[in-house]
């Protein structure tokens, strides 16, 4: 079987991996039901069309199983058995329409052309016809793979039927791997390369790596490339959009935002407003961890993280611990995120159960976790070949918010959404070099303010509390712009004054007002 040996033959390791993964649950599927009892949902999309030569292969494999064990002879997959359902529609690219029937004509398919809304569609099929399971090409990232697993029940208020999704932990590189390994034909929309703008969108040529209908699919810009000589725009194939997180980026209404020119009012994660007026800048930290909680270990990452923030200026609004569940951690974030400029968590990253902080990230944006092809290849490096299984779990990130900030000195990149910062360090030493890191980073492409640093002052006396109370609450209403406080390392040790700020003058000017509602020497300044 062509497909089949394709696939043995090449050199694509994580291929394989997934293509053997694939024809599993394939062949499981066709052990539990008869072919009279799955359909395939085939739209003539990228998708689809690896899942219809997946299931080619599977039903070859499993042809041949059962001959060899007295079955049936298999025919070398030239008919495809399994009924296949299509849903025709008016707001369909012709393009679409004409490779589903060329397809069909090619591998021999049994196909029901359905020109209803789909759920309606599959109540008539399902009513004239004994089907128990359909094969859909559904992958993680997709607006309908949530909650979904490789085998699930049809949603309440569906006709019921089990789905199965072979296809559901491929990614997009995944996708076109299999796609030009195999060399089999896909829709030509994902190889169209010029576009006049002049002529109305629904006419236009251009690449496309995500279609739906000709009403909210556009061709992805990122595969644009202009010529300087006339209003003609090329496009490159759809297989060499560098970043498969954006495969979307070209599902958008065509008169969106996106296309009017209006830009959002928050870039690299800070608000524009603030940074243009020059107001002060606040970040929270957010430590996840039950260990903390129960008090088997201590939080050190908290106040490094607060020293380091005000050596660049910014002023910290919280510090909190969260409990290690997705629930806990997404709540926090998402109260943070709307608060303060950044919001920096730690803990909780890893393959273990308690390793939440990711997936409660993309909870509080309201987005899935999606495979991301280039973590997974630094985690590769870092963990070997045995990149799979939970381990492989850990390429999972929030998609369509996720930066990746690369340094050499970064074994694997920092994760950056939106205005939240994810460290994976476990203690100081690792906090200072993804930090150090992350300030360079900073300075050669802005993904972090730098500003003037906090500079600070501390007093020792020996003063009662009560002493020094109203004298320090007059100081606070006289200098707004300063941090003025007290602490006492012990019931009998001396009370300890601060003063904080980013102008030292006011310091010293706030500090010499306190010394001087006292007797001399009252106050000893602690280098």
């Amino acid at each position: 079987m062509e497909i089949d040996k394709a696939i043995r033959e090449c050199d694509d390791r994580r291929l394989k991996t997934k293509y053997n993964n694939a024809i599993y649950v394939i062949k499981r599927a066709l052990a539990l039901y008869s072919i009279q009892e799955v359909a395939l949902s085939f739209n003539g999309g990228k998708d689809s069309t690896v899942l219809l030569h997946l299931l080619r292969a599977g039903c070859f494999l499993h042809q041949a199983e059962e001959f060899n064990s007295g079955g049936d002879a298999v025919d070398g997959g030239k008919t495809f058995p399994i009924r296949t359902i299509y849903f025709e529609s008016p707001s369909a690219f012709p393009e679409i329409n004409s490779f589903t029937y060329e397809a069909a004509s090619i591998y021999d398919i049994q196909m029901d052309i359905i020109r209803l809304d789909f759920k309606s569609g599959l109540e008539a099929l399902l009513k004239a016809n004994p089907i128990r399971a359909i094969f859909l090409g559904v992958r993680i990232g997709d607006p309908t793979a949530v909650g979904q697993e490789q085998f699930s029940p049809s949603s309440p208020g569906w006709p019921p039927f089990m789905r199965v999704n072979p296809i559901l932990d491929w990614s997009y590189r995944d996708v076109w791997a299999f796609l030009l390994v195999s060399k089999v034909r896909y829709c030509s929309l994902y190889d169209q390369g010029l576009i006049d703008l002049s002529i109305c969108l629904y006419h236009c040529s251009g690449s496309y790596t995500s279609i739906g209908s000709i009403h909210d699919t556009v061709p992805n810009a990122l595969l644009c490339t202009r010529n300087s000589d006339s209003s003609e725009e090329k496009f490159k194939p759809a297989y060499l959009l560098a970043d498969g997180r954006l495969e979307r980026a070209g599902r958008a209404k065509k008169n969106s935002s996106a296309v009017s020119g209006k830009s959002s009012s928050i870039s690299n994660g800070l608000k524009m407003d603030n940074l243009n007026s020059g107001s002060m800048l606040s970040a929270s930290v957010i430590t996840v961890g039950d260990e903390i909680l129960f008090g088997t270990v201590e939080d050190k990452l908290g106040s490094v993280l607060c020293k380091k923030l005000h050596s660049i200026g910014w002023a910290v609004s919280r510090v909190t611990v969260t409990q290690s569940d997705i629930d806990s951690v997404a709540e926090e974030v998402e109260r943070r995120k709307s608060i303060d400029d950044m919001v920096f968590i730690c803990g909780g990253i890893g393959p273990l159960h308690s390793d939440v902080t990711v997936a409660g990230v993309a909870k509080a944006f309201g987005v899935r976790m999606a495979p991301d092809e280039e973590f997974e290849e630094h985690l590769r490096h870092l963990i070997g070949e045995k990149c799979s299984g939970d381990k492989n779990e850990m390429a999972l990130l929030p998609e369509g918010i996720t930066e990746l900030l690369h340094h050499e000195h970064l074994p694997v990149p920092l994760i950056k959404c939106h205005n939240v910062i994810i460290l994976t360090a476990t203690n100081a030493v690792e906090l200072d070099r993804q930090w150090d890191c992350l300030i360079e980073l900073a300075k050669s492409n802005g993904i972090l303010e730098l500003m003037d640093p906090f500079v600070s002052k501390c007093f020792a006396t020996t003063l009662s509390d009560v002493e020094v109370a109203q004298p320090l609450s007059k100081l606070c209403a006289q200098f707004p712009d300063l941090y003025i406080g007290g602490y006492r390392e012990s019931r009998e040790g001396p009370l300890i004054i601060t003063f904080e700020g980013k102008d030292l003058s006011r310091i010293e000017a706030a500090s010499q007002s306190l010394c001087q509602k006292f007797h001399p020497g009252s106050f000893s300044k602690i280098e």
